[in-house]
């Protein structure tokens, strides 16, 4: 195994895979700590928590997007969670191409709440975006249905259609053309 990786080898697959229950336990994790960054930005006017947390989720991505999964916070708290339940493989290049997302939007959420800290009147984009990224978390966590993977899908789709072969490993087939 590699330490900078994105995801696991098995004999059998000709993809890397990672253990989707784990990175749905993460995303319980991520989502709960959306939550409190959520209640206390929003609805308790303390704002000087939402940096923190976006921070933490800033680099909890860049750990498990240039790193390796394996060594992110909430990937880690995750496996320990499940960690008496059979793994459940998932391709992983679209859970990379979703966590690439998530780190984009924690990025712009971070230097927003930096830059607009002092002005709470402005502070709507970053709500706006802090609610996409908890209904992302939502439904990944509760019906286990990854937004990022459904739009890597969407991009790659036309090529699906010419070479089918080549489909990811989506949870519950949900990637049949």
């Amino acid at each position: 195994m590699s330490i900078i990786s994105f995801g696991d080898s098995i004999e059998g697959k000709g993809y890397k895979i990672l253990n989707e229950r784990a990175m749905r336990a993460s995303a319980g994790i991520m989502f709960l700590l959306g939550i409190i960054a959520f209640i206390n930005g929003f609805i308790l006017n303390k704002y000087i928590v939402i940096p923190y947390i976006s921070g933490f989720l800033l680099i909890n991505f860049l750990i498990g997007i240039f790193i390796n999964p394996r060594f992110s916070p909430t990937l880690f708290l995750g496996r320990l969670i499940v960690r008496k339940q059979s793994a459940l493989p998932i391709g992983a290049v679209q859970k990379k191409f979703a966590w690439s997302l998530g780190l984009g939007l924690a990025t712009v959420i971070f230097v927003l709440s930096l830059l607009l800290q002092n002005d709470i009147h402005y502070f709507e984009p970053v709500c706006m975006l802090c609610l996409i990224c908890l209904f992302l978390l939502f439904i990944e966590t509760a019906f286990g249905i990854c937004g990022g993977c459904k739009l890597y899908y969407l991009t790659i789709w036309l090529k699906l259609m010419k070479a089918p072969e080549e489909k990811p490993n989506c949870m519950g087939d949900s990637c049949e053309v």
